[in-house]
């Protein structure tokens, strides 16, 4: 190899997708808890890499204490102690029209954009930074409230819902390029069939971002086709009937399937024995879940039984990209979902490259 060649990119197959991504586009990604050595070592392995500008949000002092500490480069990191910043009164100001306008009563404006969540997001909202990360060092609900607050809802989404990713090139069946996306595994404990209906495009859509063609979807369920006359397997059907007839209008690369047990949707050979006479299918890139009961769990045994890695959660529904992460999270998990939600930034701009929704 010349001294002109490029060096092989780090990381597994995901990892190195999004890196590949973001050095032609690199993104701003606010982190909005940057007093934690996980996400000041994610920030500095995004910048080793030249994928991503971090923004850590918190106190200057503590934060370069730590990272002085692990003796970890802060080159090349922004951080912002949000009452100190240059535009405090500025995202106050917007908060209190914010208010008047939508009638929430969210307390004082000044204390509301003094918490990290909520200032981080209105950077997202006005354009400051492309993409948001939180969640590791908070309790879900106050993320998303802050996210619910703040970023507009996008129209045809009917409720926001996670997105986690998985890789692990030691499993089998694990999508058709070794990447699973899983949905939805945070939000909506019981979506109906409008909403599970959402939930398959629009991760269809995210999927078929990352991969770059034809994205295969499936809605799962304890039944294939009929096998089990179930509500929950009728609703996971007409769910797949409503996604299907919307994919054709909008003429979008997905493929939607359903209702199917999890074998059929991953396993070839499952579902040759599962539906006799069928069309070969390729195995599923995206499974939708029938509640959040079925995803949690499969997510949680994926992760510490099968070992798969696993990134995100994306939040998909709003206007603007927006990543929560578990407060258990790796740095490499906070390292890649910085990443996936980056690269999503990237669709944003390019279908908005004016910044209007």
């Amino acid at each position: 190899m010349s001294e002109n060649s490029p060096k092989p990119l780090p990381g597994n197959t995901v990892t190195r997708y999004l890196i590949e991504q973001l050095r032609r586009h690199p993104k701003r990604v606010v982190f909005t808890e940057g007093e934690d050595i996980r996400v000041i070592e994610a920030a500095a392995r995004l910048v080793a890499v030249e994928a991503v500008a971090p923004i850590l949000l918190g106190n200057r002092e503590r934060i370069r204490a730590l990272a002085e500490k692990h003796s970890v480069s802060l080159k090349f990191v922004h951080i912002i102690d949000p009452p100190k910043s240059t535009d405090f009164a500025l995202f106050c100001q917007r908060v209190e029209n914010m208010a008047r306008y939508r009638t929430l009563q969210l307390g004082a404006a000044a204390e509301i954009v003094a918490r990290p969540h909520y200032y981080g997001a209105l950077m997202v909202q006005y354009g400051q930074a492309d993409a948001l990360v939180g969640g590791n060092q908070a309790l879900p609900a106050a993320y998303f409230r802050a996210l619910l607050h703040t970023i507009k809802p996008l129209p045809n989404v009917p409720k926001i819902f996670g997105v986690t990713i998985l890789t692990g090139s030691h499993l089998k069946h694990m999508g058709g390029s070794e990447i699973l996306f899983l949905a939805d595994c945070g939000l909506n404990p019981n979506p109906d069939v409008a909403e599970l209906s959402a939930i398959a495009i629009e991760t269809g859509k995210l999927a078929h971002h990352f991969l770059g063609r034809k994205a295969f979807v499936a809605m799962l369920s304890h039944s294939t086709k009929g096998s089990a006359n179930t509500p929950d397997a009728r609703r996971m059907a007409a769910a797949a009937a409503m996604a299907q007839a919307e994919v054709m209008q909008q003429f979008l690369e997905i493929s939607i399937e359903g209702e199917l047990q999890a074998d059929v949707a991953l396993d070839p050979a499952a579902a040759e024995v599962k539906l006799p006479g069928a069309d070969a299918r390729p195995a599923a890139d995206v499974l939708v879940f029938p509640n959040l009961d079925a995803a949690h769990i499969s997510l949680k045994l994926l992760q510490h039984v099968a070992g798969a890695q696993n990134y995100g959660q994306l939040i998909l529904g709003l206007s603007r990209p927006a990543a929560q992460v578990p407060r258990t999270a790796s740095v490499e998990t906070i390292f890649g979902t910085a990443a996936a939600i980056a690269v999503e930034a990237i669709k944003y701009h390019q279908l908005y490259p004016d910044g209007d929704e």
